[in-house]
């Protein structure tokens, strides 16, 4: 008898499928265990090599013994007259059979089944991403102008004059107009009007290009309809560049009467615009620095710009505006330099409002630093408040609002605030990532972490380090690291003590803490674990927690704050952040309640 039949007769090939056809079952299974239990991301790896490495033993296992009706006999010990291979082999054809039904049928449950949303908030999430919009015909995004400057160093003038276009254009009655970083992530895009146009929803695009030389300057700007990328108005402004304000002025009315021909909106509606500044050098400088302050990029450059445009023009308004704006975001964005920040933003906020008071931003300002410098959220929520008073779609002010909330201890509260940001533009992932961090501490893990995961695809250049502890336990171990790692942007901080310390909570993590305090002492100038306040909750360091109680408020409703809100130092810390005061103001949030005339108690949000 040949080997083949041989191997035929002993059942060693039908041992094989069954083998195979099992084996993808349970790889089926593992892949939707593994998508609903924390199970570490090597598990399918794991699964899969193991399988394979079983595969040869029991081929081998099938040619050496043989099932008999006595239980399971080595082959060379059986009459060959007496063998039931035959019955076993039909046994066998039955399994795979099954097996094979099984699988066909989860392959059909998986093409013709829709994925059901986890929870109602997160279909809510997804809903933007599932649904087609249709398109809004009366609506405009403004894509970045092009610089066809012979240097190609005018990008942040010409960004500068779309954005004020499409400040212009808001004030259109009937017409919406895309956000500017919604619209501006289409820069240099190979994507025909009709797609960018489908994309943001809008059923107009004005696109154009600057072209500066010396003392002049060609603007060609062209209004287009999305649907047909039919031009609906095209021009060219050859002019002196003395005024480019009126040119501005020029451009959007010419815009609006395109479109008040075609739609009928806006009526007899005339764009005015008030020149921020009659220094051009100035006006540059500003939007330079502008520039730079929107991308967090720079910024010492962007302040020395924004002061040097004040230099040249101690009353553009909006100069001053700008350099209080980045100021107020300096502490958190830069290394700790010496400079009193706060004390600059609120001279310049106060300067910008008091050449004009219907500004919006150094209101905004005002209030960041009522609650992080003076700890007074009494004040801090009036500023912020009065802040969209006089601009509603001042996403920065939204979000910064959004932070006082959760910080306050109002988290749906807080969730709409940002979700208004959002909706305004939707880009903002400063605002998406502070979502994120509040359905966190609502305890909607899901939501938090398809969130957050989306601001670290967009390469979003701030880091939360909320969810360092969550990313650890869902088995993303050198992410969560990586997070640390690079909100401290330091080299050397033992910050493996902090995972393994989350990994092993009920173990003495003492000298793994004391080795993190010996790296801050000895680093020195102003450095310390602060940009990293959840890892005080990992530790236990509450008493280190009540020394900050301006950035300790932010982790007191985190997860892994419950044991801290039993202490005496939430309450310190609750005090001393001005957070009780607004409680008493304006009542409780719901997870906390009053105990006697002058004292409260917090539960789980």
């Amino acid at each position: 008898m040949s080997l083949i039949q041989e191997l035929k007769r002993r059942n060693v090939f039908r041992v094989g499928v069954l083998y195979l056809v099992a084996a993808w079952l349970l790889m089926q299974f593992t892949d939707v265990l593994s998508s609903l239990m924390p199970v570490p991301e090597f598990a399918g790896s794991l699964v899969i090599m193991l399988l394979m490495l079983g595969f040869f033993p029991v081929l081998i296992f099938s040619w050496v013994y043989e099932m008999t009706p006595d239980g399971l006999k080595r082959e060379v010990d059986i009459d060959r007259s007496q063998s039931v291979t035959p019955d076993t082999g039909k046994k066998i054809n039955t399994l795979i059979i099954v097996l094979l039904v099984l699988a066909i049928a989860g392959l059909v449950a998986d093409r013709l089944i829709p994925e059901a949303s986890v929870t109602d908030e997160l279909a809510v999430v997804d809903a933007a991403a599932e649904v087609t919009p249709v398109t809004d015909d009366q609506s405009i995004a403004v894509l970045p102008f092009a610089d066809l400057s012979q240097g190609q160093d005018q990008q942040y003038f010409t960004d500068g004059l779309s954005e004020e276009l499409l400040n212009l254009l808001v004030r259109v009655d009937d017409l919406r107009v895309a956000s500017r970083t919604s619209s501006f992530a289409y820069r240099g895009s190979t994507l025909g009007i009709p797609e960018i146009s489908k994309a943001l929803n809008v059923g107009h695009v004005l696109e154009g290009s600057v072209r500066k030389d010396g003392d002049r300057i060609r603007i060609t700007a062209q209004l287009i309809e999305a649907g047909t990328d039919r031009h609906l108005w095209s021009e060219n402004f050859d002019r002196e560049l003395v005024d480019i304000f009126a040119i501005q002025d020029e451009i959007a009315n010419a815009i609006v009467d395109a479109l008040t021909g075609k739609l009928g909106m806006g009526g007899n509606k005339v764009v005015t615009v008030e020149a921020a500044t009659e220094n051009l050098d100035a006006y540059e400088m500003y939007l330079a620095a502008r520039e730079l302050f929107i991308k967090r990029q720079d910024l010492p450059e962007s302040i020395r710009l924004f002061r040097k445009a004040i230099e040249l023009d101690p009353n553009f308004a909006r100069a001053w505006e700008g350099l209080a704006a980045v100021e107020t975001v300096a502490d958190d964005w830069l290394a700790f330099d010496g400079i009193d920040h706060g004390k600059s933003a609120k001279e310049a906020a106060e300067k910008a409002l008091l050449l004009n008071p219907e500004l919006s931003m150094p209101l905004a300002v005002l209030g960041s630093l009522a609650s992080d410098v003076d700890l007074d959220m009494v004040s801090a929520m009036d500023y912020l408040n009065r802040s969209l008073e006089k601009d509603p779609k001042n996403t920065t002010a939204w979000l910064w609002l959004g932070l006082r909330l959760y910080a306050n201890g109002f988290l749906d509260e807080s969730i709409a605030a940002l979700q208004q940001c959002l909706e305004l533009d939707p880009g903002y992932d400063n605002c998406k990532q502070h979502m994120a961090l509040v359905y966190l501490q609502k305890g909607e893990t899901e939501i938090a972490l398809k969130l957050h995961n989306e601001t670290l695809e967009h390469n979003f250049n701030s880091i939360s380090t909320d969810f360092v502890s969550t990313y650890v336990r869902t088995g993303h171990r050198y992410l969560a690291l990586n997070i640390a790692d690079g909100k401290l942007a330091r080299v050397g901080a033992p910050l493996i003590e902090w995972i393994r310390a989350i990994e092993n909570p009920n173990a003495d993590n003492s000298a793994g803490y004391a080795r993190l305090k010996d790296w801050e002492r000895q680093a020195g100038n102003g450095v310390n674990l602060w940009p990293l306040p959840s890892l005080f909750l990992t530790f236990h360091a509450y008493e280190e927690m009540a020394t900050n109680p301006r950035d300790a408020v932010y982790e007191a409703w985190h997860p892994d704050a419950e044991e801290f809100r039993r202490t005496p130092y939430f309450k310190k810390v609750i005090r001393e952040s001005g957070v009780y005061e607004y409680w008493q103001a304006r009542g409780f949030p719901p997870q906390c309640k009053a105990v006697g005339e002058d004292d409260f108690e917090c539960g789980r949000p």
